[in-house]
């Protein structure tokens, strides 16, 4: 596929990206490059690849939910400037 000045420009208006006319040269041979690269990786034989989503295999890295006692509320409220009996006391952010 051939990179036209008329497709850096439509991916660059798309972008919200202005290009000056040496830019928009640059982009056309870069783009051009790349996919050229893509053609080459299309004639490669992936017949017997199985298909795949990542390159790594995936794992489920959560770790189980476990009950734990809470540390207790009076002793982290002591340690607040102003506060209630539940809830620590900010200053009023939104009018």
């Amino acid at each position: 596929m051939k990179i036209t000045k008329e497709i850096v420009e439509s991916v660059a208006n798309l972008s919200r990206i202005k290009l000056d006319e040496a830019a928009t040269v640059k982009m056309q041979t870069e783009l051009g490059a790349v996919i050229d690269y893509m053609e080459i990786l299309n004639s490669l034989d992936t017949k017997e690849i199985e298909p795949m989503s990542h390159i790594f295999s995936l794992n489920n890295v959560m770790r189980d939910d476990l009950i734990k006692p809470s540390i207790d509320r009076q002793e982290i409220l002591s340690n607040a400037p102003d506060h209630t009996d539940e809830t620590f006391v900010v200053p009023k952010t939104v009018g």
